[in-house]
């Protein structure tokens, strides 16, 4: 790996068997959107977002009646074969639910705590010392998760009158950017006072804007080694959301800041969850910092290519990719590295093909009516006629079987579990 991607030393932490952190390759997680309190639908959405590739995923515990369907949850996931660990997302009433059900506070890998909204008791009960005490009881990892949105505004206003007193005051965007440090690293060392362990934590500080996370995580990183969350909170919809999302995060990655994503990105109406699994996973593959599914190499197209066949096959081809994927993963070993080149024209078609593991070059404007296809560099075949996108998934499907060694029980575990279908 590159000198460039020379990681932060960070502690390593470790979920429900799934390690962050202390060089571990970078983990993607999720966060479902659906009732908590309506198990069937949670079960479904995560096993979906498992089978993206979420390594975590976050569920809100909202109300007594959320925190009551979480240990049924976890259950069924496990009989559907399903071990990805889930995250509870913690707000104002935590500390109350946890306490109030143990099996809930059992059933989670990792709380999640935001301090800036953990809650205010009335009585002696501390939330954030309850919740920090049952993670210790179970035995659970947390994150102390600092959100620019909700951020604890006593703390604010104790860091502006301080800042107002310094004979030279820093701006009220930098001021606020330090109070999420703050914020963050104060919670982590009141943790540790009640016997919270070192490398049981996760920071996050998140915010909407991507220079404002980069400042802020690049300071984060000067001053601990704890593991860190990245992520762009608030990202947006569509293009803008992926966008931002990678901005932000290619930066802090390509300096070794950062041991687990997420990328928050607001899906279409009635779109599918897994997109951000998948948005997250391709800024890691793409960036060279891991491997989870073949990757498929197409020409953005032009006046030589006026066919949108070569569109049509590079987009079958790479749903097929995505959807072998699960099976794949646990039948070969390192076909998650295979690439795939569609090109639609001799002027890189050929030389793209060349350098894919397979590839095939279609016929732009004005060429002879004829596909080459490329295996390992060398030119293996030529394809001609109605049936050449059928022929070259077939030549894909047999490269996986031929190329890759079949998987045993010492091979690292990869896939999570095998495709089962959810009612």
């Amino acid at each position: 790996m590159s000198e460039l991607f020379n990681r932060r030393p960070s502690q390593r932490v470790v979920i429900a068997g799934v390690m962050m952190g202390g060089g571990a390759p970078i983990v993607v997680q999720s966060m479902t959107n659906t009732d908590t309190a309506d198990a069937a639908s949670t079960v479904k959405q995560v096993y979906e977002l498992a089978q993206a590739g979420s390594e975590l995923v976050r569920i809100t515990v909202n109300t007594p009646e959320a925190a009551a369907q979480v240990a049924t949850i976890r259950r069924q996931l496990d009989e559907l074969g399903c071990d990805v660990p889930l995250v509870g997302d913690f707000h104002y009433n935590g500390h109350r639910l946890l306490r109030d059900y143990p099996d809930c506070a059992q059933a989670l890998a990792k709380y999640r705590i935001n301090p800036g909204n953990v809650g205010r008791s009335r009585d002696s009960e501390d939330p954030f010392t309850m919740m920090i005490e049952t993670a210790i009881q179970y035995d659970k990892p947390v994150r102390i998760g600092v959100n620019w949105g909700s951020l604890d505004q006593n703390l604010v206003v104790r860091m502006m009158d301080e800042n107002s007193r310094l004979p030279q005051p820093l701006d009220a965007k930098h001021v606020t950017q330090n109070a999420l440090i703050a914020s963050a690293l104060e919670s982590a060392q009141r943790a540790e006072k009640l016997g919270m362990a070192h490398n049981r934590i996760v920071l996050s500080c998140k915010v909407s804007d991507v220079q404002d996370l980069i400042a802020v995580y690049r300071a984060l990183s000067s001053q601990c080694d704890y593991a860190l969350h990245l992520g762009l909170t608030e990202a947006g919809m569509g293009s803008k959301g992926i966008v931002a999302s990678t901005a932000a995060l290619a930066v802090l990655l390509q300096q070794g800041i950062g041991d687990t994503i997420r990328i928050s990105l607001t899906p279409e109406p009635n779109g599918s969850r897994t997109q951000e699994v998948i948005v997250g996973q391709e800024i890691l593959q793409t960036m060279g910092l891991r491997a989870f599914a073949p990757m498929v190499t197409a020409c953005p197209g032009c006046g030589r290519t006026t066919s949108v066949f070569f569109q049509e096959l590079a987009l079958r081809i790479q749903n097929h990719l995505r959807e072998q994927m699960p099976v794949w993963r646990t039948q070969y070993d390192g076909v998650e590295n295979m690439t795939v080149a569609v090109m639609g024209c001799v002027v890189n078609g050929p030389g793209e093909s060349k350098l894919a593991n397979i590839g095939i070059s279609l016929p732009g404007s004005g060429e002879s009516p004829a596909a080459p296809v490329y295996i390992d560099g060398e030119k293996a075949m030529t394809l001609r006629g109605d049936n050449i996108a059928n022929e070259f998934t077939k030549l894909v499907d047999d490269y996986v079987a031929k190329k890759y060694p079949a998987r045993t029980a010492s091979s690292p575990k990869l896939a999570r579990m095998i495709p089962i279908q959810v009612q």
